[in-house]
């Protein structure tokens, strides 16, 4: 497996169904996130059993993050038109229904080959990348195939990220928003852990 974390994120060209249900043949990663923050999630297979629960959990987070400047794009070795009928179908039916971010088709398998999570030359595992704007990861998290990820979990990520960016102090175990972050220095250290030691 890849770490990416502090490297460029690699960018691509590939077919998607976007947010409208549209396909759009040449969905461009950078062009679509220039600027913004991204999360960028990966999930093995379309009409499958964890997968849905966890893509429908990002699409009910698409509002939160975008008011955070953050895009959410989602990926598999599907193809577009698989993708297409998953969100057609509804979710009592086993399907999606309609998501809210842009579905990617990596049917020759390249884009997760490059994010480093192809299993077993088969399927994604669930990769989750969180891209600042310059499009480097800053946050990386990959699960096996049976353990489905926590959404929440990734908005916090990004909420850390831009605390971080603009107070200039580091997130310690357990960060919330609203929390008091922590000084880098020595100093800083023993300051934050004199109030909070107890309750890590």
């Amino acid at each position: 497996m890849t770490v990416l974390v502090g490297k460029t994120a690699p960018d691509f060209t590939a077919a998607a169904v976007m947010e409208d249900g549209f396909i759009k043949e040449d969905f461009h990663l950078m062009e679509h996130l220039k600027g913004s923050y991204g999360v960028v999630f990966f999930w093995p297979l379309d009409f499958t059993f964890v997968c849905p629960s966890e893509i429908l959990a990002y699409s009910n987070r698409v509002e939160k993050l975008s008011a955070m400047n953050t895009k959410v794009v989602g990926i598999s070795i599907d193809s577009q038109f698989t993708h297409y009928a998953w969100r057609n179908t509804a979710p009592k039916d086993g399907g999606l229904g309609p998501v809210k971010f842009p579905m990617v088709a990596d049917v020759s398998k390249q884009i997760t080959r490059e994010y480093g999570i192809l299993h077993q030359d088969e399927v994604a595992l669930r990769g989750t990348f969180v891209i600042d704007r310059d499009g480097i990861v800053r946050h990386q998290l990959v699960n096996d195939l049976p353990l489905g990820r926590n959404a929440d979990e990734t908005v916090r990520m990004v909420e850390a990220l831009q605390f971080h960016e603009e107070v200039g102090e580091v997130c310690p175990a357990g960060w919330q928003k609203g929390d008091e972050g922590m000084k880098d220095t020595a100093a800083g250290v023993a300051d934050y852990l004199g109030k909070h030691a107890d309750a890590l």
